[in-house]
């Protein structure tokens, strides 16, 4: 019986402790990827959603020029009492030119029938407008992601450097330990303790001024989070896989295709043309209908009694400008310069385009070649600590000798680490360069 019901309360039990794995595994993260990172920055970070409400703007805008396509009616009513009122004889009756009161209730209705392309031209316009804003909104974050990069990066690079830094100083510790003993045998000198001690010291300077690099970074990306700059973020150490790198040429090609810079700047030029195609319209004529009907008192019946009736009004109007004083011939030239301007923009942009990538494609390969020169140093530096063990066994050398070639592995593992990181930062600048979203 006892264990039936402790069969039937492990039962009861068994959804609530699926809940809580659940919420605890959705709370525990090991460490942060660089396109977590960017998409949570992304999706929070004021600037963007200030760029994002443009769009809506934009949309507000084109919703406004669109209005020009539908009528305008208006309802209005008024009473007035009119005092003295003239009156004559007419008859062997007293006739009243006008009443004393007067009312009047009128639905009036404006209606553009066509205006030759002006409202289309303007819709036009706040259109390019929008597609300008959204060219912004992705620039806006790829220069975003660069930020969020170089500080994910250096954040990652400075948390293995503290790892490398602590592994130095537990070798160091130990081995002033050993020399301590050394010496109270007689086996060591006070030199050897203090070119410990000194070795040590010099570590921990080192380790501290990388604590406090780290602290900043760290700072730097919790203001992008927008979260407490207590907040500790552990992130991943996501290096790239070196590869070749294409040729210039095709480079630039892939570049001069993506990049939001020469989008901003076609779209630009499209804006300015939009506005030279309304300075055009602006002496097109315009053709306008109206009409309003209600009722309103005044009028008399057989018998001269003043009454209210229905009455309308319908009509049919034309606007011909003959003569602006030159406005838009002058509008017109300023808008054919703005365009050719925007051209010689579009020029230098595509220049700059292109040292960019000649530059971040020779930094990716001289970073690359750095990898392959760190590795062999690391891997020689290794071969070298592992003859000095042997040597140190044999008696051939020292333990400071010994001391030093393990120092050399450390330092070799440090130098081959930032330039692995060097080179996935080179790499994804070149990848932005060509235009690449990494967001």
């Amino acid at each position: 019986m006892k264990s039936i019901y402790k069969f039937f309360i492990v039962l009861l039990l068994l959804p609530f402790m699926a809940i809580q794995g659940q919420n605890s595994g959705k709370i525990a993260v090991d460490s942060w990827s660089l396109s977590e990172i960017i998409n949570m920055v992304i999706s929070n970070y004021p600037s963007l959603k200030k760029a994002e409400k443009d769009i809506e703007i934009a949309n507000a805008k084109i919703g406004l020029t669109k209005t020009a396509y539908l009528p305008n009616v208006d309802f209005t009513s008024s009473y007035t009492r009119i005092g003295p009122v003239n009156s004559i004889n007419f008859n062997g009756k007293q006739l009243q030119l006008y009443p004393e009161n007067v009312y009047n209730a009128t639905f009036s209705v404006n209606e553009n029938i066509y205006d030759f392309g002006k409202t289309s031209k303007n819709v036009a316009l706040e259109e390019q407008n929008k597609e300008m804003s959204k060219l912004s909104v992705s620039q806006l974050k790829q220069r975003l992601s660069m930020a969020i990069m170089g500080n994910f990066y250096s954040i990652a690079f400075l948390q293995e450097a503290i790892n490398i830094k602590n592994d130095q100083l537990k070798t160091l510790n130990e081995h002033l330990h050993f020399v301590e003993k050394k010496a109270s045998t007689g086996s060591a000198t006070r030199y050897d303790i203090l070119t410990s001690k000194v070795r040590i010291s010099i570590i921990e300077n080192q380790k501290t001024d990388i604590q406090t690099s780290l602290q900043i970074q760290n700072g730097q990306l919790n203001s992008y989070l927008g979260k407490s700059q207590d907040t500790q973020l552990k992130l991943r150490n996501e290096l790239l896989t070196p590869k070749l790198v294409p040729s210039v040429d095709s480079l630039c090609n892939v570049a001069f295709m993506n990049r939001n810079e020469l989008k901003i700047s076609k779209q630009k030029e499209a804006i300015l043309q939009s506005r030279l195609n309304i300075v055009k319209t602006q002496n097109n004529p315009s053709l306008n209908a109206f009409a309003s009907g209600g009722l309103k008192n005044g009028y008399l019946n057989e018998s001269f009694q003043d009454v209210g009736k229905l009455n309308y009004t319908l009509g049919i109007g034309i606007k011909v400008p003959l003569f602006d004083a030159n406005r838009s011939k002058f509008a017109k030239i300023q808008a054919n310069a703005d365009i050719d301007g925007n051209q010689q923009e579009t020029e230098l942009t595509r220049r700059s385009i292109s040292n960019e990538v000649i530059e971040s494609r020779a930094n990716a390969i001289a970073a690359l070649k750095k990898v392959t020169q760190s590795e062999l140093q690391l891997d020689q530096a290794q071969q070298a600590y592992a003859l000095a063990e042997i040597n140190f066994h044999a008696g051939v050398i020292t333990n400071l000798d010994l001391l030093d070639s393990f120092m050399s592995v450390s330092e070799s593992k440090f130098v081959f680490l930032k330039s692995k990181i060097d080179y996935s930062v080179n790499l994804l600048k070149l990848r932005i360069a060509l235009g690449e979203q990494i967001y």
